[in-house]
């Protein structure tokens, strides 16, 4: 693989907002994601560097953005990870039990798949999660679109499992989506 997962910069908010465009573009967006092309095409600029500014490296340490940088420095993919504390109502409406982080936002571009960027960025999102000193994460969550089998399947190959929580999608009275978890290894 020849690409190199690092964490977003601030000023980079112009890209980051290419890439998020570009994800909701795909032909599973409507499955993958809870937000759509019209809504954040129309998001001004500040909405943008703010975004960015918190999931880079100076932001507050509750979200990063990690991303797959080819040698000529075009971004092929993304993961993003919140973290979520035992206790307190996650940003999902859950109160989770344990110290956790939640991964959102997964995109790969088409010329990236099947290269080994997911693999790299998801292994980048667990080794951040188990390096933070405080608070001490006992596991990586992640949600996927019930119908969404394409992303289960790479999830369920980078160890993740279903915990059997389903989560209705918001708006939705039908559609569902599957949690699924890495626990902290030994």
């Amino acid at each position: 693989m020849d690409y190199s997962i690092r964490v977003i910069r601030a000023y980079e908010w112009e890209r980051a907002r290419e890439l998020r465009l570009t994800a909701l573009r795909d032909p599973v967006a409507h499955l993958a994601f809870l937000d759509t092309y019209e809504a954040a095409v129309e998001r001004p600029d500040s909405f943008w560097q703010e975004r960015t500014e918190g999931a880079s490296e100076s932001g507050d340490g509750r979200v990063r953005q990690l991303v797959a940088e080819a040698p000529d420095g075009r971004w092929a993919g993304t993961v993003s990870v919140l973290v979520e504390r035992a206790g307190a109502e996650s940003l999902f409406g859950d109160v989770p039990e344990v110290e956790q982080t939640h991964v959102v936002g997964v995109f790969v571009r088409d010329e990236a798949r099947g290269s080994g960027v997911i693999d790299a960025l998801f292994e980048a999102a667990a080794e951040w999660s188990w390096s933070l000193a405080e608070p001490r994460i006992g596991r990586v969550r992640l949600y996927v679109h019930a119908e969404n089998g394409r992303a289960q399947a790479v999830y369920r190959r980078l160890g993740y499992v279903p915990t059997g929580v389903r989560a209705a999608l918001h708006g939705s009275a039908d559609a569902h989506e599957l949690e699924f978890e890495l626990l902290r290894p030994a």
